[in-house]
């Protein structure tokens, strides 16, 4: 299956488990794959055969910048669900980073979540 790709995202984002995350805010990046056949549009060369760009980003930044949820399970939820109600595509995968999460004494790049879904579960 053909992908269209939205790597690193970043955004500033009031989500997280504890009170002082939800207040101060944290750096969150986001990542996007898009399933959708792009043989019509390699063919065409036309926008109306493909998704464009500017509009996945406007959903995730929608919702990055909307209601506060505690879990990046919840965001990247909300974004995948967004897409697939929005757009004519098979399926998703969202992978939200915490690029500085709040875990005293870690060293780590981030912590991440990454979640699939699919036309076909969407509509159960």
């Amino acid at each position: 299956m053909d992908r269209i790709l939205l790597q690193g995202m970043q955004f500033y984002s009031y989500h997280g488990g504890s009170g002082e995350e939800r207040t101060l805010g944290q750096p969150f990046q986001v990542d996007l794959e898009v399933e959708k056949d792009l043989a019509p549009a390699g063919k065409s060369d036309r926008l109306e055969d493909t998704v464009s760009y500017a509009h996945l980003f406007r959903v995730v930044r929608d919702v990055m910048a909307g209601e506060t949820k505690e879990l990046l399970e919840a965001l990247a939820h909300d974004i995948a669900r967004r897409c697939l109600e929005s757009f004519p595509i098979d399926g998703i995968r969202v992978r939200i980073t915490k690029t500085r999460p709040p875990i005293k004494g870690a060293v780590l790049s981030g912590a991440a979540v990454e979640i699939y879904r699919t036309r076909a579960e969407e509509s159960c």
